[in-house]
């Protein structure tokens, strides 16, 4: 076996190979070869490193030297200077945007320093299709210890003792959820693993599938033993390859070396995993859904009781968790109750995962502990708004959360907080806006998805949300009154009271939120038909300054519609009625003597 001296770890996420981090893999092991330094040297492709703004990522062990927006054509030169000569390449090093420094160690960096990684620990680290890495660094060392020296009950105390809670929107007990279905009595019970992730712009639990599949398969196996479960089920999208295939590598490496299958390290549990593949149904995220997807029904949702604990997948107890949760499940067996509950806060313990995107300068995906606030995500690792632009808002929680402002920044990130100021965790998607968002458009926007990914089978989701979109529309295309935004805040909360699952309760908390939140917008819209943001096409205006045209007739030449006039070398107009709001005039023009109002 070849004793390596250097590292040289290579982004394998989803994000990094569409940009080619595959190709600087393989350019590297070329080089590396070339250079007579295979012995000595490994190229490892790893799973996601979070910092997707800056991908593909290179980072070189033991000196911790993190390249960024590295390119195949790269390869060569990280080789000849970094790995024979010593020397860094000071291109391809990370620079802060906010301190204008260059950060060769990713321990320095701002979008790492308040980041603590449990769930996304192994994530960037290893190679997530070989089984001895994840064995290095303590895998499966958590269920020996279940099957060797706890009883089951006593794997769900550590649980409850724990505080964790499900990191896939709800917020429930994990220990209480697994005690629940240990009670239930039945010669056949089941663990199903939630990764049917549908938020926009959500990107956690694939990238966990990605960096660390084995993490999940073990929990799985834990999960197994506690409430008496010898079949485990992956309930995952078809839209995530890349997942899949780690999986399907993962799932053979753990049966071959015995940790899935019959007689697990001799103590006679019995556990295996298969996969089952959603068609992409953001409704089937809710269990009760997810479970008649597998069964091979509508993915709909059912009323409850009874509780899938109960009476779940083929009318047999099942215990459902999300990618993250269990992804947390083999520390704390590892390292004890006490020490997950002494991170986060009283009665949200431990981290939460969350995909940062929108308009801030640090997109990716970052752990932080609960009770971090949001202006520390936001400027502290999401390092601020991007090009100088003022902060205006981030959404939590998708398209079942709210949209937060200003004055919310300095909240602590739990589940209890975020829900006291109209907005949720759920799954983990933040998304950041600018002063450039209008917020009626990102309530629509969200309303829209929701109304295309519910199942319809109840009345008020399936009704209530097209009426809501209705009314949204009505008012971004400057038709809307007064008397719609009490409909929208009415017609809001009776949905959320009469809904059947948490797909329509929770969907118009963007509307609501953004009504609590920035009501002089929506009245902007209604009474002065203006949208401040500039966002709604229909209720803007270009119009010619006098003083600043020429009368060159360009703007008239180059309009679709024929909706300016005027005569060469005199101002010209512009024909509100035609006007079709497409901007080629205000782009066109040489002189600025268009304005937009």
């Amino acid at each position: 076996m070849a004793d390596y001296k250097m590292h040289m770890l290579v982004c394998g996420g989803t994000g990094c190979r569409a940009s080619e981090s595959k190709k600087i893999r393989q350019n590297l092991d070329a080089s590396i070869q070339a250079n007579g330094l295979e012995d000595s040297v490994q190229v490892v492709e790893t799973g996601c490193f979070g910092f997707c703004e800056k991908g593909p990522v290179v980072k070189i062990l033991p000196d911790n030297t993190f390249y960024v927006q590295v390119r195949p054509e790269d390869a060569d030169q990280i080789v000849a200077e970094h790995i024979v000569k010593g020397r860094q390449v000071k291109h391809l090093l990370y620079e802060d945007p906010t301190k204008q420094e260059v950060i060769a160690d990713s321990k320095d960096m701002g979008f790492y320093k308040k980041q603590v990684r449990i769930a996304l620990r192994n994530c960037g680290f290893i190679d997530p299709e070989n089984i001895d890495e994840y064995i290095s660094r303590d895998g499966y060392a958590a269920l020996a210890t279940c099957l060797g020296d706890m009883t089951p009950e006593q794997v769900i105390d550590t649980m409850k003792e724990s505080g964790l809670r499900g990191r896939g929107g709800g917020g429930f007990p994990t220990g209480l959820k697994w005690q629940f279905t240990r009670n239930s009595v039945s010669e056949q019970k089941y663990v199903v693993c939630n990764a049917d992730e549908g938020d926009p712009g959500a990107f956690m639990d694939r990238s966990i599938l990605e960096g660390d599949p084995h993490s999940v398969l073990e929990a799985m196996a834990i999960c197994g033993y506690a409430i008496g479960a010898d079949t485990g089920l992956i309930y995952i999208r078809a839209e995530y390859p890349l997942a899949i295939d780690r999986l399907k590598v993962a799932i053979k490496q753990a049966r071959e070396i015995g940790l899935l299958g019959n007689d697990i390290m001799g103590t006679g549990f019995n556990f295996d995993v298969e996969l089952r593949y959603g068609a992409g149904a953001f409704v089937c995220g809710e269990e009760t859904a997810l479970i008649h997807s597998m069964e091979g029904l509508r993915g709909e949702p059912t009323f409850k009781p009874p509780f899938p604990a109960v009476e779940g997948y083929l009318k047999k107890p099942t215990n459902v968790n999300n990618v993250e949760t269990l992804a947390n499940v083999p520390v704390i067996i590892n390292k004890g109750a006490e020490w997950f509950a002494s991170i986060g806060t009283d009665k949200s313990k431990g981290t939460k995962v969350f995909a940062l995107a929108g308009k801030i300068n640090n997109v990716g995906l970052i752990e932080v502990p609960m009770g971090t606030t949001l202006r520390e995500v936001i400027f502290d690792i999401g390092g601020g708004i991007k090009d100088g632009k003022k902060f205006k808002a981030v959404q939590t929680g998708g398209p079942s959360g709210g949209c937060l402002t200003e004055e919310h920044l300095d909240t602590p990130i739990d589940f209890d907080n975020l829900l006291s100021v109209g907005s949720m965790m759920g799954s983990g998607g933040m998304i950041v806006m600018d002063e450039d968002d209008c917020m009626v458009s990102v309530a629509k926007f969200y309303l829209e998805f929701t109304l295309d990914e519910s199942c319809g089978k109840c009345t008020p989701c399936r009704i209530g949300n097209k009426r809501l979109y209705e009314i949204l529309d009505k008012i971004t295309q400057g038709k809307g009154t007064k008397e719609d935004l009490d409909r929208l805040r009415m017609l809001g909360n009776v949905i959320k009271d009469t809904s059947l699952c948490g797909l329509g309760q929770t969907s118009p908390n963007p509307i609501l939120s953004t009504l609590d939140n920035f009501y002089d917008e929506y009245l902007a819209h209604v009474e002065d038909g203006r949208c401040p943001a500039g966002q709604c096409k229909a209720l803007l205006q270009y119009k010619i300054i006098d003083d600043k045209c020429t009368g060159c007739t360009l703007c008239f030449r180059q309009c679709p519609v024929a909706a300016i006039s005027g005569e060469r070398k005199s101002p010209h107009f512009i024909d509100q009625s035609l006007c079709i709001k497409c901007g080629v005039c205000y782009e066109k023009c040489k002189f600025d003597a268009i304005e937009i109002v």
